[in-house]
């Protein structure tokens, strides 16, 4: 099985390009589920209460992953360090629901698996990858998504200042898509590359 890693900015149709991918056969390995499940591991929960205190954890008990992100996401040396410790915390443990969830995926015989993580150069998970695709949008076009997603700009600059360079990733990619138009582009794009894979 093949792993197909999906780079781009904040905002920029990862998602969507993986879910067109989905569609047209490929299995997801989704790191944001991952993520949520590893925010409910009993070992993660204890090390950030003891970490953070309970001000980022809901009434249910669960953390508040809002909360979470208004601490790790602040521009500050502050806010960097936190973070570091957040994804030092969380980060090998989401790799190895990513490496279960490709071990289920390749047992139903899928021959194609594509990675959607907003992190994957930065947390070594492009090394799990055999090609990468860059997903493309110009600045103005990702921040009204962000802005349509209920984000303020601040939110949209504190999350991709949190990310590799995006001429970085863009170097790093074999393919490039250019989610700028609309969604029939995009998935006539999608399917382009669909063909280049499977033959």
């Amino acid at each position: 099985m093949r792993v197909i890693g999906i780079l781009g900015g904040v905002a920029s149709g990862k998602s969507a390009v993986a879910r067109a991918l989905g569609r047209l056969g490929a299995g997801l390995l989704d790191a944001d589920r991952a993520g949520h499940e590893v925010l409910r591991l009993p070992r993660i929960e204890a090390a950030l209460r003891e970490h953070f205190g309970d001000d980022i954890f809901a009434t249910d008990g669960r953390v508040d992953r809002s909360r979470l992100a208004g601490i790790v996401f602040v521009d500050s040396a502050d806010g960097r360090r936190e973070r570091n410790f957040l994804e030092q915390l969380t980060h090998p443990e989401i790799g190895r629901l990513l490496s279960q969830q490709a071990d289920a995926i390749r047992a139903e015989g899928t021959k194609i698996a594509v990675l959607d993580a907003p992190l994957l150069v930065e947390a070594g998970w492009d090394n799990m990858c055999d090609r990468l695709i860059f997903v493309d949008a110009p600045r103005g076009v990702r921040v009204e998504r962000a802005l349509a997603r209920g984000w303020s700009e601040e939110d949209f600059a504190a999350r991709e200042g949190a990310q590799e360079s995006l001429d970085l990733k863009r170097a790093r990619a074999d393919v490039t898509i250019d989610s700028s138009g609309s969604l029939e582009q995009t998935q006539a794009q999608v399917e382009h590359l669909w063909k280049s894979l499977v033959d």
